[in-house]
């Protein structure tokens, strides 16, 4: 079948890679000039450890392998150590893999079947699925008819949105915005294994590193912001607002160097709820369809996890799509459900609301270290 795959992130390429070596011709369009590389490492772990061995990656996922952080540190306004979290009092899965994002998005790269027609800038403009194909028009104005759309294009999901509904009908904001920043000043020689954390009320200011890179971690508490997402100026302004007079620790070297990155993550945290992830020939994979937010760790696993068992699917059962689309969600649903209730609680531990709250959170680490 001819496949238009809609995003090239993680979802998007694992597609790509078991979608062509299935038999189909596919297109990957990504709206971005480039592969997103940016951000904090990701983690393969569960049942996704195999899927990478089936797809031949394991071996170069763990070639690139990092400890990442075996601890985290929370600190004052000064700095000083407050208190500590170990991460494996928190990881329930000890086999995973942990590597950077950019490692990650060119074992993709490199493991995409030539055939595979990867186009950048690019994005669906408007879709029309009469029952026998689905008719294209792109952003570019180009037109094109596919046997299957897959929407793998992330939260905010252009597919999702002309097919099943707009966002807000499938979001469920968990009251917490995230940025992340590369952060050169900030790096340490050798392998850091510590993140540092400063809380004040409803708000995260840190710095993470690995290898001999830093990255800029921001989180703060608030109700929905109506922005541009494609406005990375409107995303700087309003994270330079939340942090708006404070002097306390890294805070004001964090925020500026976060101003100077080109490639700033901003989004808020919330949670994808769609009833079903198929209408007609179109069908949703990765964060477009379930986003469990970063708190819960297992946006790549599902991703790996989806793209392989949507491939799996369609070869089983070749051109009746409805059955293949729903052996897909039947199997693919629990491990989202579960991952997004992992990642629900998160904010009470990273982000407290209160002094009272930063207190308490404190008070229970400290009393939890080993004596």
């Amino acid at each position: 079948m001819k496949i238009l795959v809609s995003g090239a992130g993680a979802a998007g390429l694992c597609a790509g890679i078991d979608l062509a070596r299935a038999g189909h011709a596919v297109e990957i369009v990504e709206r971005a000039n480039h592969l997103r590389v940016n951000g904090a490492p990701i983690d393969v772990r569960g049942e996704a450890l195999e899927t990478a061995r089936s797809m031949g990656i394991l071996d170069a996922l763990e070639e690139h392998r990092i400890t990442m952080t075996e601890e985290t540190t929370f600190v004052d306004r000064s700095g000083a150590t407050v208190a500590r979290l170990a991460m494996r009092e928190i990881n329930d899965s000890p086999d995973d893999i942990e590597l950077p994002r950019e490692d990650l998005m060119t074992i993709l790269r490199q493991a995409l079947p030539e055939q595979v027609d990867l186009r950048f800038e690019e994005s669906v403009a408007t879709m029309v699925d009469d029952g026998d194909r689905v008719a294209v028009t792109f952003a570019s104005g180009r037109e094109s008819a596919y046997d299957i759309v897959v929407g793998a294009d992330g939260v905010h999901s252009a597919v999702r949105r002309l097919v099943f509904g707009p966002e807000h009908e499938f979001t469920e904001p968990l009251g917490v915005y995230v940025a992340l920043a590369d952060a050169p000043g900030h790096a340490t020689p050798g392998d850091s294994r510590v993140t540092e954390i400063l809380n004040l009320p409803g708000l995260l200011a840190g710095v993470a590193r690995y290898r001999d890179k830093a990255l800029g971690i921001f989180e703060f508490r608030s109700d929905p912001i109506d922005y541009d997402y494609h406005d990375p100026e409107a995303q700087k302004r309003i994270l330079t607002e939340a942090f708006a007079g404070i002097e306390d620790w890294k805070v004001p070297e964090l925020i500026e160097t976060a101003q100077r990155d080109p490639e700033l993550y901003f989004d808020a945290i919330s949670l994808i709820h769609v009833p079903t992830w198929h209408r007609g020939r179109v069908v949703l994979i990765g964060d477009a369809a379930h986003c469990a937010t970063p708190m819960a760790g297992r946006g790549t696993s599902l991703a790996l996890l989806g793209a392989w068992t949507l491939a799996e699917e369609l070869t089983r059962h070749g051109e009746d799509l409805e059955a293949a689309f729903g052996a897909y969600e039947q199997r693919q649903r629990p491990h989202a459900t579960a991952a997004q209730e992992f990642g629900r609680g998160g904010a009470d531990l990273i982000v407290p609301a209160t002094w009272e709250d930063i207190e308490a959170r404190n008070t229970r680490l400290r009393a939890a270290q080993p004596r």
